[in-house]
């Protein structure tokens, strides 16, 4: 059985850790919104510290909505100026930048949503999207990968395996170089991938640059907003463990590679924090790496915000901080 864990630094050499930094997703119900009042960036400060952690990567969620304002248009530059300034603060840092799409499979006109693949919002207007954002992004030495939606669900006849092929066929049009990021339907949970994601297996990358990405909470109900205690969720130290097996052997046995882009924990019990322990050396020793979910100044009191509170770290960084590490996954030009 997997204990608390002592990781040492020759174990990180195949697996890359770090953060999701959310601010300039904010406001979905105001959108496009007003900058810093219905959404924001992340600072400098809060890059530094979280360089200062280790952290390999942080990811940047954004609106597709607030980027691209009337769809097959022109990306906004104002919101393109943010994310190359934001881009470039990592990089400085040595630190990777994964863009994530936080869309769940949708786009809002008027405050309404529509599904990718419906006439109001179509596969063409997702693979444009795509198409413009890396051959605005292509050159950044720093980017770790395209996220390129976020948690699709109840997609109905509107099959996410045809939505992702058009972003990666937009994507590759422009550029081969980085790697695509593709989650799963079902809110990509691990534990039904195989049910839900089998298919996606079948994605063509003429770059050959595919990685997986589930995202695994340990609640009852898997949503990451841990309603009940630690107690009444009926869970135990290898719920994680087992939560992330299904995802792995799919991964294994397709010869794919996979990453976990959101996990986290409340702050409320300790005993949360040896679930995540026991998942996040399970997952180094199957070479995969992840993200916590999530950071951020406008988090406020959110119990799994690790969002530092003046120098003070959070209880889930005393964990986290030994998985993240100096060692970058790949050069950075020095800025």
């Amino acid at each position: 059985m997997l204990t608390v864990a002592t990781v040492s630094k020759a174990q990180y050499n195949t697996t890359t850790f770090g953060i999701t930094l959310c601010g300039a997703e904010f406001g979905e119900n105001n959108l496009p919104g007003i900058i810093n009042t219905n959404y924001t960036y992340p600072t400098k400060d809060e890059i530094n510290y979280f360089a200062s952690k280790g952290s390999q990567i942080i990811q940047l969620p954004i609106r597709w909505e607030r980027i691209q304002r009337t769809l097959g248009g022109d990306l906004d530059k104002q919101e393109m100026f943010y994310i190359n300034q934001f881009i470039d603060d990592c990089a400085a840092k040595g630190i990777m930048v994964t863009i994530v799409m936080q869309n769940f499979g949708r786009y809002k006109i008027n405050n309404k949503e529509y599904i990718i693949g419906m006439p109001q919002v179509t596969r063409a207007n997702y693979k444009d999207v795509w198409n413009k954002l890396a051959n605005a992004l292509k050159n950044k030495q720093n980017i770790f990968a395209y996220s390129i939606m976020s948690e699709p669900n109840h997609m109905g006849n509107y099959k996410w395996f045809e939505s992702a092929q058009q972003a990666i066929d937009g994507i590759r049009e422009v550029d081969n170089t980085h790697t695509i990021l593709v989650d799963g339907d079902n809110y990509s949970g691990p534990e039904t991938w195989v049910a839900f994601n089998d298919n996606l297996k079948y994605l063509i990358d003429p770059a050959n640059k595919l990685m997986f990405n589930a995202h695994c909470y340990f609640d009852a109900d898997r949503s990451g907003k841990y309603i009940d205690s630690y107690d009444k969720s009926g869970v135990d130290a290898m719920t994680g463990v087992n939560r992330i097996k299904p995802f792995i052997k799919w991964l294994k046995e397709n010869n794919k590679k996979g990453f976990v882009g959101e996990f986290g924990i409340p702050n409320n019990d300790k005993r949360w924090l040896t679930v995540m322990d026991n998942f996040l050396r399970y997952l180094i020793e199957n070479n995969i790496g992840g993200c916590y979910w999530a950071a951020g100044r406008w988090w406020k009191d959110y119990p799994l915000s690790i969002e530092p509170i003046g120098f003070n770290d959070k209880p889930q960084m005393n964990i986290y901080e030994k998985y993240l590490t100096a060692n970058r996954a790949v050069a950075i030009n020095d800025k």
